[in-house]
């Protein structure tokens, strides 16, 4: 089949890099790929994957892809279009009636839909929650990464077509690249613990939280965190750094191509955000072994680590119930086997089944 994989903007964030993977296990099942972005940030640089094609249309708002993809689908005529995030699921849909493709639609939420619609007359979130209304008929599938976020939908809009289906996070490539070398000499000092923790240096992922939890824990044992990302919020927390005085155990790293080969010579991650979508950083961690605590926040951590039976859960913004529960990580980590079993929902073949079943696609 020719399949297209769409996705409104590249940077170094889970949707962009989810709809990749998935495109190339699509590749992998012997399927003509098209993975089409509407724009690159320019602060990074988009991979080139050999298995699938990419193409780059330049265009920074979501709204200006509807012509681009009404004229895609026309010429190109794909037999399948996945997209990603309900700006652009409402602009491909809206496509999809115009071109009058014939071209099965699935169109994947990401985040909270309370961030994305409003009830407040004619703003912006207000045409978008009547415009996606509209249009959900015309989608062939509607998914959202979490069972919560389902949930969420269903109190936005009335008898949501919505269904759960994670993300893939467990396939060949990313097994392959837990094994690549990595040279930082705390990871190679494995008489300190070390915790890591991965994402977008932004308020939301509660990083602030986790260096004073570090800050408290520290003073009645040895440990070390590494914080793998960048953003905007990096100055306000090396300061945090210095006032909570942890500058000796503490490592802001910076942007890593590959966080999994980190995460596989770690002892526990954190995640400490204060919202999320479906948080894959958390599944990766735990594919490559690391005892996971988490924030229980919206959305997806209780539901990943199955209301603990996986990991530590703890309340959103507390650094000392935080300190707790990395503790008690270190002292009673979760078995390699258990940790296996949290990850098999999201296996590549698994993932591409469900969506080709809602699809009424063969296997």
């Amino acid at each position: 089949m020719r399949i297209a994989v769409v996705t409104p903007r590249f940077a170094l964030t889970g949707v962009p890099l989810a709809q990749i993977r998935f495109a190339r296990a699509l590749a992998r099942r012997g399927h003509s790929v098209k993975v089409i972005v509407g724009f690159v940030d320019p602060a990074y640089e988009l991979p080139k994957p050999a298995d699938i094609e990419i193409e780059v249309w330049g265009l920074p708002k979501v709204r200006s892809m509807l012509l681009p993809l009404v004229h895609y689908l026309r010429t190109e005529k794909p037999d399948v279009v996945f997209s990603a995030e309900d700006h652009l699921n409402t602009v491909t849909l809206i496509a999809a009636l115009v071109s009058r493709t014939k071209a099965k639609i699935s169109g994947s939420s990401r985040v909270t839909p309370f961030d994305t619609y409003s009830n407040t007359l004619f703003t912006k979130r207000w045409v978008l929650k009547h415009l996606t209304r509209l249009m959900m008929r015309r989608a062939d599938a509607l998914t959202c990464v979490s069972k919560d976020m389902v949930d969420q939908y269903k109190r936005i809009f009335r008898n949501p077509p919505h269904v759960c289906v994670y993300n893939i996070v467990d396939d060949a490539n990313s097994r392959a690249r837990m094994d690549e070398l990595v040279e930082h000499p705390w990871l190679a000092d494995k008489s300190v613990p070390i915790l890591i923790a991965a994402g977008r240096l932004a308020p939301w992922k509660g990083f602030g939280d986790l260096i004073e939890a570090v800050a408290l824990l520290s003073d009645s044992r040895s440990i070390r965190l590494m914080i793998l990302g960048d953003g905007p919020q990096r100055h306000e927390l090396e300061r945090l750094v210095d006032a909570c005085g942890v500058r000796d155990c503490v490592e802001l790293v910076g942007y890593v191509e590959n966080p999994l080969k980190y995460f596989s010579r770690a002892d526990v991650f954190v995640l400490s955000s204060l919202l999320e979508g479906l948080p894959n950083v958390l599944v990766e961690a735990m594919m490559c072994g690391c005892t996971p605590v988490a924030t229980d926040c919206p959305t997806g951590p209780r539901e990943v680590l199955q209301d603990g039976k996986y990991g530590y859960l703890v309340p959103v913004r507390d650094p000392a119930a935080m300190a707790a529960a990395i503790a008690k990580a270190l002292d009673e980590p979760i078995p390699a086997e258990r940790l296996a079993e949290a990850v098999t929902p999201f296996e590549e073949q698994r993932i591409i089944d469900e969506h080709f079943r809602l699809l009424g696609l063969p296997q």
